[in-house]
């Protein structure tokens, strides 16, 4: 396995034996344990939240072009029930007026003569569906980014 060249000895390695050791490693992309699975999961982990945040800020704002009166202001669902809503944006708002409509509580926000919000809460499985009008006509009392905040205070 060895011989001598001018005196000393040379090792012969098993060529086979190497190409084991020599193979190249493989790069991009790893199928398991590598930095971009853990990144993954974060984003699975974390897309709920963000799609929870895109439904509330997409619901739009007046400030921008003319709002249609006839689309809701907003309208998103929530795990509370209605009377745990009605009672929130009770404590919360100023000149609220409740009453049912069959299975559905309706508030009214604002003055007596001119009403601002309209909000109907509907049962849905165990949770609310939340539905905010605002008319084209009505005052901003109390203001939009307020009420969407009360809004969102509640529903959570």
């Amino acid at each position: 396995m060895s011989s001598r060249l001018n005196g000393g000895f040379v090792a012969k390695h098993d060529v086979a034996l190497n190409r084991v050791a020599l193979r190249p490693r493989p790069k991009f992309p790893r199928t398991t344990g590598d930095a971009d699975d853990r990144t993954m999961k974060r984003l699975l982990l974390l897309a709920p939240a963000a799609a929870a945040l895109a439904a509330l800020s997409g619901c739009g704002s007046s400030s921008g072009p003319a709002h249609d009166a006839s689309l809701p202001m907003m309208y998103v669902s929530s795990q509370r029930a209605p009377a745990y809503i009605a009672d929130c944006l009770e404590s919360r708002l100023s000149r609220v007026r409740t009453s049912r409509v069959g299975g559905a509580t309706e508030i009214a926000v604002g003055s007596d003569s001119n009403n601002s919000y309209f909000v109907t809460l509907t049962p849905f499985n165990a949770g609310s569906v939340i539905k905010v009008m605002h008319p084209a006509n009505a005052p901003d009392d109390p203001p939009e980014p307020e009420m969407r905040f009360d809004i969102a205070r509640c529903a959570t």
